[in-house]
């Protein structure tokens, strides 16, 4: 099953405004098993398997793990290794294997649709209102992490109103972070430029990971030579 959503011609750019996507992650009995898959969790005591003080935190936002209910029959999540996951988490998981890194969940006490057509509604009301989505989890000792890998979908060309709760909470100065997306045809959009604007004390690496969300089952090699470029 596939399902994504063009909201405009795809342009591939990074960009691009002549398109826009919802890339819709709706949670299902399998992808919630996935988020209950062993990690280090960086709402817990950050620390490493060698039990030195963790460096590298990876956050990311999906709306699979914020749906709220099981939607089975939505083909709007990826499969990696047999096992139904939201498309963000499935990038984070890849960059945790080839650093180590913590993963972080955001999560929101909004509950998102799973249906396609509603959330792309929903996602252009959030932003119209100009929203901030109520943040449910926090960070534990962020001040132990020295790169932050930041992960989110393109709504719209721009972030998920969430993403603004949380650069709006969180202060990164002095702190690397490198974005990576997921999108279905608009790349990163501006987004890396919002985020230079949000979190101008911190250093934001331009060289992002982006990837269409048709795609990220394959990526896992993509991700480790794009870590390798930048020395993780």
């Amino acid at each position: 099953m596939a399902l994504a959503f063009s909201l405009a011609a795809c342009g591939n750019s990074q960009n691009d405004t002549t398109s826009a996507s919802v890339s819709q992650e709706p949670i299902t009995s399998q992808s919630a098993q996935a988020a209950q898959l062993p990690e280090k969790d960086a709402s817990s005591s950050g620390e490493d398997e060698s039990g030195s003080g963790s460096k590298i935190l990876i956050a990311y936002f999906t709306a699979a793990e914020n749906s709220g209910i099981d939607a089975v029959t939505s083909a709007s999540y990826t499969t990696v290794n047999g096992t139904s996951v939201g498309r963000v988490r499935a990038v984070a998981d890849m960059i945790a294997a080839e650093t180590g890194g913590e993963l972080f969940s955001i999560q929101t006490s909004v509950v998102y649709p799973t249906d396609g057509g509603e959330l792309i509604d929903y996602a252009a009301g959030e932003q119209d209102a100009n929203a901030r989505p109520e943040l449910t989890r926090q960070i534990e000792n962020l001040d132990q992490y020295d790169a932050i890998f930041i992960g989110y979908p393109n709504w719209w060309y721009d972030m998920p109103m969430v993403m603004y709760s949380f650069f709006e909470k969180y202060d990164f100065a002095g702190k690397t972070i490198i974005p990576f997306n997921v999108h279905n045809g608009s790349r990163f959009s501006s987004t890396i430029k919002t985020i230079q604007e949000l979190e101008p004390e911190a250093t934001v690496v331009e060289d992002g990971f982006t990837v269409s969300e048709r795609t990220v089952a394959d990526a896992a090699g993509d991700v480790a030579s794009w870590l390798d470029e930048l020395g993780y």
